[in-house]
């Protein structure tokens, strides 16, 4: 049947029809495998049901046309579940639609009459009942999108239905609770979980109680169901990362580290309780190490374990800042006369060149971003300041580092690449993985072990050679060519990973990369090897040589002439494990400096007046 392609109704119904046809010829088991279909890609379709139904009321019908071996089909399992209904076994139908739910959790399994049915929950006993919603909270994922929202509603009326249908099982009002809490009725949730204390009193009820007064911002009153509960249990240590996460969301960090304390004082192991403390922590003295520390326990755990999801997640909560979970966002004065000229320019124009005279040398690949929305554009720079942000890093005047790997050489104060374009394949490697954010560094580093078989060269040649963005939108170019330098820069952080890291080229190319002449470059060799020590703590105490010396050139640099990069290299600084306590005070006070000074004028073309350094001697 080619008419239901692409229709889930007309695909169900042209099964429902071959389904009839089977069933005129007593093919029963035929009949019950386009049953199924239909099921499958339309589950509220009333003729599926319909002919469902006739299967089962047949003597030779019945739940085994729909047995659950081999390679089981989810329309397979929703089809039985409607058949263990019709003849009562309704708990069974129930566990059935719930391992369908967590396959596919946006289809609407549940919405058949009979889980509506307030009378239902009164022939399944109580227990029965809890294993259901026990199975359910499982699989249930965040009730966000308003199909996943609306294929879960039928549940919402079950929770409401069994303790009606049993308005004395303790158990069933907090599995009330917990369901009525992650669908949204907060309020409904609390005088749920409270019948639950009255006819029971018990730490779940407490607890259930707890998180329904916490989703309606009575801190206080949560608190004090969460510490009754530990009445019960003095031991919960859960609990007591619970009441930690809890003070912490209302911003009593000292309160909630104590609570941690406490927990690791009964057991020091307590990964839950580390995890909490090390995230309160990092938000109350904005340490990375605390992070790296959750970063460790990550790493240590069983893969999709408890405990590395506990830890990923708090990770991923205290990395939305820059470097730390995305790339920063260009400050040069080329790049904002660029934004400028964008905001008056529809898609369909004719790109002009752009005439700029802009005061001091600024990051060649701020230019590449010129010239590749504007090609043929002229920028010319009123004076070199010194020192000279086309040679290698200098600190008291001296070349901090002897640099063989540069993508950039310059013609006087034109700069062009120095190493060869990519491969098409080098380059489209890179161009798949490169995104602007990430969830965390140690899950960037992750993702770019796909480019550890990209060559080296190619790797180097995306630096300075980029491939077309994914879009026509001009104005993704200045992020875009960043995107690819970071992960250009982290795929080299891979490369030839079985090298001892002192001596390894992977080590000397992205120092080489950070030291070398000024560009954005710079910030992106130095997060990845901000990333490698992330991952490999071996690495932390060179690494943070490598990253605190390349600030502090640069802090002296910004004395003497503008630096457009420095902030980010404090940035950087600042997500570094085991940085010198100096330098990471140095870059808290660039960045505090930064975020005083007033908002800068827009940058003015052809010309622009010399700016002055963000740092004075003394």
């Amino acid at each position: 049947m080619d008419e239901g392609v692409g229709d889930p109704r007309l695909t169900a119904e042209g099964e429902v029809s071959l389904a009839r046809l089977a069933l005129d010829d007593n093919e029963l088991s035929h009949a019950a495998d386009h049953v199924a279909s239909a099921l499958g890609a339309f589950p509220t379709l009333p003729e599926a049901h319909e002919v469902l139904g006739m299967l089962v009321s047949r003597p030779d019908g019945g739940p085994e046309l729909w047995p659950l071996d081999g390679e089981l089909y989810v329309g397979t399992a929703v089809a039985r579940a409607h058949a263990l209904a019709y003849q009562g076994q309704y708990a069974e139908a129930l566990e059935l639609l719930v391992s369908a739910q967590g396959h596919e959790p946006a289809m609407r399994w549940a919405d058949a009459p009979w889980v509506l049915d307030p009378a239902t929950p009164a022939r399944i006993e109580p227990g029965d009942l809890v294993s259901v919603f026990a199975r359910l909270f499982r699989v249930m994922p965040e009730l966000r999108q308003d199909d996943v929202r609306a294929a879960f509603t039928p549940y919402l009326a079950l929770a409401r239905n069994m303790t009606a249908a049993h308005p004395e099982s303790s158990w069933l009002w907090w599995a009330a609770s917990i369901y009525l809490r992650r669908s949204g009725e907060y309020v409904e949730a609390a005088a749920a979980a409270e019948r639950s204390a009255q006819l029971e009193p018990s730490d779940r009820a407490d607890i259930a109680l707890g998180y329904a007064l916490r989703e309606q911002g009575r801190t206080d009153e949560a608190l004090a169901a969460l510490q009754h509960g530990l009445t019960f249990d003095p031991k919960n240590l859960s609990l007591y990362a619970d009441i930690a996460g809890l003070l912490g969301t209302a911003g009593r960090l000292d309160e909630a580290i104590e609570w941690t304390d406490r927990a690791l004082a009964i057991e020091p192991g307590h990964d839950c309780s580390l995890v909490e403390r090390h995230g309160l922590r990092y938000r109350r003295d904005g340490d990375v190490n605390e992070l790296v520390a959750i970063a460790d326990l990550r790493r240590s755990a069983e893969p999709d374990s408890h405990e590395a999801q506990h830890a990923d997640a708090e990770l991923t909560d205290r990395s939305r800042q820059t470097w730390l979970g995305g790339i920063a966002i260009p400050t040069e004065a080329v790049i904002n006369v660029l934004g400028q000229f964008l905001e008056n320019h529809s898609p369909g124009d004719e790109r002009p060149q752009l005439s700029l005279a802009v005061s001091s040398i600024e990051p060649p690949s701020a230019l590449l971003s010129v010239e590749k929305v504007a090609p043929g554009s002229d920028v010319t720079f009123n004076e070199i300041l010194t020192p000279d942000p086309r040679q290698p890093a200098v600190l008291d005047g001296r070349p901090m580092r002897q640099i063989e790997v540069a993508v950039w050489s310059y013609d006087g104060t034109t700069a062009r690449p120095a190493v060869a374009p990519p491969s098409e394949a080098g380059a489209q490697a890179v161009a798949r993985v490169a995104d602007w954010e990430w969830l965390h560094l140690p899950a960037a580093y992750d993702r770019a072990v796909l480019l550890a078989d990209t060559s080296l060269d190619d790797l180097l040649g995306v630096l300075v050679h980029p491939v077309l963005p994914p879009s026509d939108d001009l104005a993704i170019w200045p992020m875009w060519i960043r995107q690819l330098q970071t992960w250009a820069c982290l795929g080299i952080a891979h490369h030839r990973t079985d090298e001892a890291w002192p001596d390894s080229t992977r080590r000397k190319v992205l120092a080489d990369l950070a030291y070398g002449p000024e560009d954005w470059v710079t910030e992106s060799a130095t997060l990845a090897l901000i990333a490698t020590a992330w991952a490999d703590p071996a690495t932390r105490e060179d690494v943070a040589e490598l990253v605190g010396w390349r600030f502090m050139a640069a802090v002296e640099a910004a004395r003497e002439r503008p630096l457009t990069i420095l902030e980010s290299l404090a940035q950087l600084v600042l997500a570094t494990p085991a940085m010198n306590s100096s330098a990471a005070s140095l870059a808290r006070d660039v960045l505090n400096l930064q975020t005083e000074a007033p908002e800068p004028a827009p940058a003015p073309a052809p010309a622009a007046k010399k700016r002055r350094g963000w740092f004075r001697r003394g």
